[in-house]
Parts: C-alpha cells; structure tokens; sequence
C-alpha cells in the first residue's frame, strides 16, 4: 500500500516536472519581457491609450498582438499581470491573456495541416472572437477590479478598516506590487525593471504557477490521457460542457496538442469536441486561474473562466452542427509530415538543461514565497496574541 501511494506520488512529481519543463522558460522569457514592459509603460503613459481605458479598440490590439505571440498560457501571465499593474484595463489585459495561448501562427498552421480548412478556419475565427468577447465582458462586469487604481483604493480601505493602528505589512497576506514613478536613465529602467521582475513579480507568480503545475499533476494521474482519449472518441457519450471544463483544468499547449487533437479525429471523435478540447485547455489552466484570482481578483478569474467555459462550449456546439454529418478527417500522410516539418521550423526550441536550470529557478521562487507567507504569519500571529 505504502509502495502504490509512493509510486503515486512519484508520478505526479514527473507529471509536475514535465509540464514545469515545457513552460519554465518562457515564462522566464516573460519575466524579461515584464519588466521592460514595467519601466517603458508607466501608468500615465498606458492612461493615455486605448488599453489603459474601456474602449474597445483597447480590447481589439491587446487581442490582435497576443494572436501572433506563440506562448503558452503560463508564459502569458508574467506579461498579463505587468500590464495591468501598468495601468492597462481588465478588459485588454483578460483579452491578451487569452489570444496570446489559445491561437499564434504556428499553431493555427498545423490546424490547417492536421484538421483541415474547416476546424482551421473556426479556430481562427473563435481565436479572435473570444478574446474579444472576454475582454468586452470584463470591461463592462468588473468592479473594483476594473483597473489597478481602484483595486489599491478598495485594498486600502480594507487594510484602514482591519487595522486601527494603520500598519500595511501586519495585515496585508500577499505582497502588493509597488509602482516606480521615478525617471532615471535608460539602463538605470532597465537595471529596475529587472530588478522589479525578479524579485518581486517573479516571487508571486511562481507561488500560484508551481501550485497549480502540482494541481495539474494530480489531475493528469487521475484522470490519465488514455481515459480521456477513449471519452473523447465515442462522439456518441460526449459531453462538451465535461470535457470543456476537463480541458480548462489540464496544461494544454495548442501546438502541442494539435497533433494529439487531429489523431482523435481521424479515430472518430466529433469535430466540435475535438476543437472545445483545444480551445478550452489553450485559453486557461489551473496557474493562470489561481494567479489571477489573487493578483487581480476573483471576480475576474470567475468571470474569465466562466467566459472560456461558456465559449468553447457553444463553438464546438456550432461546429458540430455545421460539419456533421459528412465531415472527413484530414488523412493525407505527406501532406500532414510537410505541415509538421514547416511547422517545426517556426518553433522555438529550447535544449534540455535550459529547461531544468529553469524549472529549479521557478520551485527556488515559488519556495522564496512560502518563505515569506509564513514570516508575515508569523508576525501577525505574535501581534495579536
């Protein structure tokens, strides 16, 4: 018994590993990119355009520039939160977040390669919609957490109500992100942006990103591949709304698992559940959700999941409707190795220890946080006895 649960464990922590593997350096990358983005877009700056309002051309860039960045959906964080915490709206920043993992280039040329032109033409259409949609939604729905202003007014006053005594750091249990007005010189941003990145963002995120890559794994050993391979090739048993959420709590990377989709298919699996499954797993996951929930809100990650959820639903509804019955699977052996071998060519590769040296930097973070957390419980707890 022990055995079996320690085997258990050991297949979660690969499963954890792996996933780690497959995003830790982008999401490093991100962090890069953050900070930059940190320095160089300060808030009056982004207040002054579109995506630091609620317009919907706001929404419409942040939309069109994330569908030609090929991140996954953990890599997308690190750039989501920097450019709310710059002054962006929620609307554009949800919007980013999702157009930028759920459809780039690469991707949406081996759906064109490995699905056909007709899933590749709804997965485009659908990649511009929904973030569209998603980011109207938050925009109009939002509460204190429609901009960054006023989410630090309503924590302000809850720390002055909680508080009589009008200290921050006793009370408040995750660490605030504190903007820099300063203007220095070019490398003295640069030198602070970083800074700012790897200190304090990189902390944060890396507490929900390598708790929800451990949620993940656990998810992934006990509903294993093979299980949902067979759910999804019985078209006749499927439930779109079931494996739109199953897909929405895995890590799923759309180029990845474009290859993985077009082999359901052509085993038999209907072609509306076949692109819920990449839409849904693509546009969210379980660290993206914890990080928003706690960085943004949990309004927000409510309204941002329930939207994906929703979504995809009804596109793999609308599919199925418009290609079945008659639809053909894409067969076509040389045509689907010229894709692949096209398609390999776009992608950035990254070499093995990278990924290591990576993933050990994000668990360093992510231990850094647990760190903190239980110094300022700590405190508290001494404080109040």
């Amino acid at each position: 018994m022990l055995a079996e649960f320690g085997g258990f464990l050991e297949k979660i922590i690969a499963s954890t590993w792996n996933m780690l593997n497959s995003s830790s350096p982008w999401i490093i990358f991100s962090f890069l990119v953050a900070g930059l983005l940190h320095e160089f877009l300060k808030p009056e700056k982004i207040q002054k355009t579109a995506i630091g309002s609620g317009k919907i051309s706001g929404v419409f860039w942040t939309t069109i520039s994330g569908m030609f960045i090929p991140i996954c959906s953990c890599g997308t964080i690190p750039l989501g939160i920097s450019m709310y915490y710059s002054g962006a709206y929620l609307g554009p920043t949800l919007a980013f977040m999702t157009s930028t993992p759920m459809i780039n280039p690469i991707a949406l040329l081996l759906a064109y390669g490995l699905l056909g032109k007709e899933i590749a033409t709804i997965y485009l259409i659908t990649g511009f919609v929904a973030p569209m949609v998603i980011g109207m939604i938050a925009n109009k729905f939002a509460g204190n957490e429609l901009h960054i202003g006023l989410r630090n007014k309503k924590i302000k006053q809850t720390i002055l109500e909680n508080d009589e005594d009008g200290e921050e750091d006793a009370v408040s249990s995750e660490p605030l992100i504190q903007l820099e007005f300063e203007e220095p010189g070019f490398w003295d941003k640069i030198k602070s942006g970083m800074r700012w990145s790897f200190t304090e963002l990189s902390v944060t995120i890396c507490k929900y990103t390598v708790s929800g890559m451990l949620i993940a794994g656990l998810i992934f050993n006990v509903v294993p591949q093979s299980f949902i391979q067979d759910y999804l090739g019985q078209p006749g048993f499927v439930s779109l709304l079931g494996i739109t959420v199953i897909a929405a709590l895995m890590y799923v990377c759309a180029v990845g698992h474009i290859p993985f989709i077009a082999a359901l298919v052509a085993s038999g699996a209907a072609p509306g559940v076949a692109i819920t499954f990449l839409m849904a797993g693509a546009g969210t996951n379980i660290p993206e959700l914890l990080t928003i929930s706690r960085m943004i809100g949990k309004r927000a990650m409510i309204m941002y999941f329930t939207m994906v959820v929703i979504i995809s639903n009804v596109v793999g509804y609308l599919t199925n409707r418009l290609l079945m019955p008659g639809f053909t699977p894409v067969l076509d052996y040389n045509q689907t190795q010229h894709t692949i071998s096209y398609a390999n060519k776009m992608i950035i590769g990254f070499p093995d220890w990278a990924q290591h040296i990576s993933s050990v930097i994000l668990i360093c973070y992510a231990i850094v946080a647990v760190q903190i957390y239980q110094r300022k419980d700590y405190k508290i707890r001494q404080r109040y006895r």
